[in-house]
């Protein structure tokens, strides 16, 4: 490569840095997470700075996500696959990414996994999927379903991080390991993670199993069941006999 073109390329990434950074702003992102992940605090914004605070919805975040290329994730995605659900819900449910059925329908958790959370929604909690929130750590599928790089999270993460805020959940629910790792800054193993209450800036997380990974271990769903159970229970509502 010349030097002229290492400039160029230089040139362009500080260009889609900056624009960024300046998209993030706009949202009410003002703690960027490093590459690394080490455990930061994040600072709400006050309500009413420009877009910030309660002036901003799920529906304007979107809008700011835009197209969005600021990692090379985009590159390979047919759908940036959002969120979906209640605004106003009191279970949300974070899982890692998107899918191939996902990406190709622009909607979270609508494969052989997202029917089993459909289930565990719907005969085990008793809702409806509309009635709770749905999101991932990073909003475009990475290639061959791989756990996102740090760069991607980077990226991605602080609209997971304003999409918490904006419903603001009662509870929380990470499913499966890369979830709850990026959620809890932990490098814990979701065996030792899950069934036990953790906290997300105020939020109880009851951090769990991969709908995907009971397809391949049905037998586990007995310990999604109890975490499920706990989540009701949190919730203050009956626990299905």
């Amino acid at each position: 490569m010349s030097t002229l073109e290492l400039r160029q390329q230089l040139a362009v990434a500080a260009t889609s840095l900056r624009s960024c950074l300046e998209q993030h702003q706009a949202a009410g992102i003002r703690v960027l997470p490093a590459a690394t992940r080490p455990p930061v605090e994040y600072a709400a914004p006050a309500s009413g700075e420009g877009e910030a605070g309660a002036s901003v919805d799920l529906r304007q975040l979107r809008d700011i996500l835009g197209d969005c290329r600021r990692c090379g994730l985009w590159q390979g995605r047919s759908h940036i696959v959002f969120g979906v659900g209640d605004p106003d819900a009191d279970v949300m449910f974070v899982g890692e990414g998107p899918g191939a059925d996902e990406d190709r329908q622009g909607e979270p958790f609508v494969g052989r996994a997202g029917q089993l959370l459909n289930d565990i929604i719907t005969k085990g909690m008793r809702l409806r999927r509309e009635d709770v929130y749905i999101a991932n750590v990073v909003k475009c599928r990475p290639p061959g379903n791989r756990d996102p790089e740090p760069d991607e999270v980077a990226s991605c993460e602080p609209f997971l991080i304003r999409q918490i805020e904006l419903v603001r959940p009662r509870v929380l629910v990470a499913l499966g390991r890369f979830a709850a790792q990026t959620l809890l800054r932990s490098n814990a193993p979701v065996s030792r993670l899950r069934g036990q209450w953790r906290d997300y800036q105020g939020i109880p997380l009851m951090p769990t199993f991969h709908p995907a990974y009971l397809l391949r271990n049905p037998a586990d769903k007995r310990l999604v069941w109890e975490d499920i159970k706990s989540v009701l229970r949190e919730l203050g509502t009956a626990v299905p006999g």
